[in-house]
């Protein structure tokens, strides 16, 4: 199964999930758009990578990969609204709040988010168990152990001068928990060793951090037809960023360094497991136009 087929998966497995549970139509129809409107899916794509690396079929984490997705966009729908970030374009498209309003599209992030747990709970291909940890370590991710905190951490940081360390941190919780959890969910649900589990989270927290300096370099020199998004938003904002701390040149010189510590990683982790696919989301995390 290839990345197009396996994502369409993903997206298919929310959309019937959403259409057999709706009760009021404007919510569905809101929260369809959102995960309609596509993204690059990094995510699912991360979590089924690592299945692959474990040698475990992709089927298994479908629900998984379905509930991460749904978060992501959660949090992207909440992202959006004037309260935060207060953007209208979103992966090329209006966002859920310019087209739905305001109180539907909080309800609509609070339904995908409410969802996602459901999705794995009602997964019978996987045992209790598994299931539990699943949830408890996606809630740990999106809570206040995790995004949560992370985006009160970036919000707190406008327009104010901080170290690289605490720069760091914010993004190692706002963006970096849930490719951490799409990571610690492939190896939840392949059973694996403690050995490996603690080494690809290792490879997860780095690859995190790499994935948002490339967010921070792609405000400014992407193309919105390419990012979907306006560029320049973060320096309007007062955003704090590796661009803004760094400068364009030192924010590269660091994804350099974060690119050659994931590399690192998976080259120890080389006579354990087949760690191609994994080397292919370094280079498409680092490399990435949009």
């Amino acid at each position: 199964m290839n990345k197009t087929e396996s994502l369409t998966m993903v997206r298919r497995y929310i959309l019937d999930h959403l259409y057999k549970y709706r009760q009021s139509e404007t919510i569905y129809q809101a929260s369809r758009y959102s995960i309609e409107a596509g993204g690059k899916g990094l995510r699912p794509m991360l979590l089924f990578t690592v299945l692959d690396a474990l040698a475990v079929d992709r089927d298994k984490g479908l629900s998984a990969a379905a509930a991460l997705e749904m978060i992501h966009t959660y949090s992207l729908i909440h992202d959006d609204l004037p309260a935060m970030d207060n953007d209208d374009l979103r992966r090329g498209k209006p966002t859920n709040h310019v087209v739905f309003g305001e109180a539907t599209a909080i309800l609509a992030g609070d339904n995908l988010l409410n969802e996602s747990y459901k999705v794995i709970s009602n997964d019978d291909n996987l045992s209790f168990e598994t299931r539990i940890k699943l949830i408890n370590e996606l809630a740990s991710a999106s809570g206040q152990a995790g995004m949560i905190s992370g985006q009160m951490f970036d919000i707190e940081a406008e327009n104010k001068t901080i170290s690289l360390s605490e720069l760091e941190r914010i993004h190692q919780y706002k963006t970096g928990a849930l490719i951490r959890a799409s990571v610690s969910l492939a190896t939840i649900v392949a059973n694996a060793s403690e050995k490996l589990k603690e080494k690809l989270i290792d490879f997860s927290m780095v690859i995190g951090v790499l994935f948002q300096i490339k967010d921070d370099i792609l405000d400014i020199e992407g193309k919105p037809e390419e990012t979907g998004k306006n560029t320049g938003s973060d320096e309007k904002k007062g955003k704090v960023t590796y661009v803004s701390e760094l400068g364009l040149n030192g924010a590269k010189l660091e994804l350099e360094k974060k690119e050659k510590n994931a590399y690192k990683i998976l080259t120890e982790l080389d006579h354990d497991i087949d760690t191609s696919g994994l080397r292919e989301i370094v280079a498409m995390f680092a490399d990435r136009t949009q």
